[in-house]
């Protein structure tokens, strides 16, 4: 029998593929590679820059500013997506690949899918070395590529065109697997992404991959149930598997069933509306004083789609109840067995299914004096939350906690706000007020500055309908603006909220806390005595964002973030609103950490401020616990 074949080039045929890969949930079908971004430089021009021309009727293209925030476009398109769809992202060789890096760390660290399409040097080495290349003496088969091993969940590089078939169906199924998804890397050798071969024309049949839902092992599910039934101040920690797995409806069915209290890592916020009756807010350091009381009291912790970083468990210190367990409901079984729980191995939404079912037949629910116990101290908190946000004086500079009252105001469910880095994710964990699902988008699990903006275009990529806020701080402005060219090209109509404070208040507040005076962290001319703490540097970021083509709209005062806020929000074409803050230690600033960080102090130091800290570090290592 002969097998027909279509003449194509490596790069050709790879895009073509990527074209007709499907995945489907539920009945869903979505299309698995909605288009490719990319920069073109001699590593990718010829090759899958001529591809995507080709075939540009099936490959959208985006055209970026910088390869790292590509990846983050990317991301954001896929994490609002539901892991469903994801997008490519093709460099050259050289600067252009290893920019590619950062990004690849944060798809990977927070599961999410990401094609990486890196340009590489010659596979037939006719110039050696050719431009950009990094030679290696004890290994002629390494690229800067290679830094892409580590952060990849699948790597590979295509030397010969026959590879490209089984690498190019191990890269789908990697991508679709809600245990091993991440960020994928084909290297493609620039001559072997212009080399011809004869394709089978079954490669590029339309092909479904399936997202698993796998239910839980029975002997698993009725230990978990008799851990629930003899638990007396059971907690549920929502982490991001809870969206991943669009587990939402099944959590709250299960926390209205059992009146079991349910707190929120930074990735699960919005697990449950912040209005339901069992939503505690946020847990650990940047978590409620609700969330962590229960934390530090409960007999049984169920976490669900949760890894348990260090700023959920307040690195080891707040779960200190005597005798308490873990209940771990996770697809990924590496993350079911942390804190020697018991392990409930299974996707989140049908785990959470079964668990509800089996307590239904029991008539399981927590006590009454439980449940009145959290729904006193919420209505507290947010009586604090009322606080932070209110701002008697309209025509002074806002706080930061103000900036976020006022967006919190105007907004409904259909907002989504995103945010990586600084003192913003401490502020909006304890205090935002999640109105739907995916309205809280926090990129935590690699705290990435720079994400923001370009996150956001993939995010409103993906939901075009809906308004999508980048809320940016100076520093973390400064690190990535450049995807604003990319919005106001391609006319998508992103929202970002620039705060400007002058530095990094976020770590310039934990060098204070932990001995280190602030050091190096405002944004001022140098002094004599070489510190950073002179005048104010005279940079205006308006101006910069304003340059770069976007609409901006100055808001000095309370009264003016209100209006700019709500015609920010009415406009369409990328718009940003720049607003300066107060920095504040009164009652309108956000509430202090609530549980414990693990930064390590100096042991030895003569300056007081590090002295005082290594005291109060080492009575609250003191606290730490292994679970065992």
């Amino acid at each position: 029998m002969t097998t027909s074949t279509t003449r194509l080039t490596v790069a050709q045929a790879l895009v073509r593929f990527l074209s007709a890969q499907y995945t489907e949930r539920d009945g869903v079908r979505r299309r698995l590679i909605g288009a490719t971004w990319g920069i073109f430089g001699h590593g990718n021009v010829a090759g899958i820059g001529q591809a995507l021309i080709e075939y540009a009727d099936d490959m959208p293209y985006h055209q970026g500013r910088n390869e790292q925030s590509m990846v983050h476009a990317a991301v954001g398109y896929a994490r609002q997506s539901g892991r469903l769809s994801t997008h490519a992202v093709t460099t050259s060789i050289g600067p252009g690949a290893t920019n590619l890096v950062t990004g690849a760390a944060l798809a990977t660290i927070n599961h999410l899918p990401v094609l990486l399409l890196p340009g590489d040097v010659f596979a037939t080495r006719p110039a050696d070395p050719v431009l950009q290349q990094l030679e290696v003496p004890y290994a002629g088969d390494v690229s800067v590529n290679d830094s892409l091993r580590p952060v990849s969940r699948y790597f590979d590089r295509i030397n010969r065109p026959e590879q490209l078939i089984p690498s190019a169906l191990q890269a789908m199924r990697v991508l679709t697997d809600p245990v091993e998804t991440g960020a994928v890397t084909l290297a493609l050798p620039q001559d072997v992404q212009a080399e011809a071969h004869d394709w089978p024309d079954e490669f590029f049949a339309e092909r479904t991959w399936v997202v698993r839902r796998p239910g839980a092992d029975p002997t698993e599910l009725a230990e978990a149930v008799r851990a629930i039934r003899s638990a007396r101040r059971p907690l549920v920690v929502a982490g991001g598997g809870v969206h991943h797995s669009r587990a939402e409806e099944a959590l709250a069915e299960f926390a209205e069933t059992t009146g079991i209290p349910v707190a929120s890592t930074q990735a699960g916020k919005g697990s449950l509306r912040h209005d339901h009756p069992q939503d505690v807010g946020g847990i650990g350091h940047t978590g409620t004083a609700t969330a962590n009381e229960l934390a530090r009291t409960a007999d049984l912790v169920i976490g669900v789609g949760t890894r348990y970083t260090d700023f959920t468990t307040a690195s080891g210190t707040l779960f200190s109840a005597d005798g308490v367990r873990f209940l771990n409901l996770n697809i990924a079984p590496f993350d079911g067995h942390k804190l020697a729980g018991l392990p409930l191995i299974a996707d989140a939404r049908s785990g959470l299914a079964e668990l509800t079912q089996a307590l239904e037949i029991h008539e399981h629910r927590v006590g009454a004096s439980y449940v009145s116990e959290y729904t006193e101290d919420k209505e507290r908190w947010e009586q604090r939350v009322d606080a932070c946000f209110e701002a008697d004086e309209p025509d002074v500079r806002p706080t930061q906690p103000q900036v976020l009252g006022a967006l919190d105001a105007l907004v409904d469910e259909s907002d989504i706000v995103i945010n990586a880095a600084g003192s913003l994710p401490g502020d909006l964990h304890k205090l935002w007020r999640a109105r739907s699902r995916d309205q809280y988008h926090l990129e935590y699990g690699y705290s990435c500055m720079g994400y923001e903006i370009p996150a956001a275009i993939g995010v409103k990529l993906a939901a075009p309908d809906r308004n999508v806020w980048a809320l940016v701080g100076d520093g973390t402005y400064l690190m990535m603006p450049t995807e604003i060219v990319t919005a106001v090209q391609e006319g998508v109509a992103i929202k970002v909220l620039l705060i400007q404070n002058h530095g990094y208040a976020s770590i310039g507040g934990l060098s204070e806390s932990v001995g280190g005076e602030r050091f190096g962290t405002a944004y001022r001319y140098q002094s004599d005595d070489g510190t950073y703490t002179g005048r104010p540097l005279p940079v205006d970021l308006a101006a910069n964002a304003a340059s770069l083509g976007m609409r901006v709209l100055r808001a000095k005062t309370v009264s003016d973030l209100r209006e700019a806020l709500a015609e920010a929000r009415a406009a369409d074409t990328p718009t940003c609103v720049y607003v300066e803050t107060e920095t504040a230690d009164t009652v309108s600033g956000a509430p202090p950490a609530q549980a414990w960080w693990d930064v390590p102090v100096a042991e030895t130091a003569t300056r007081p401020s590090a002295v005082k800290a290594r005291e109060l570090y080492e009575r609250h290592v003191s606290t730490r616990r292994r679970h065992l």
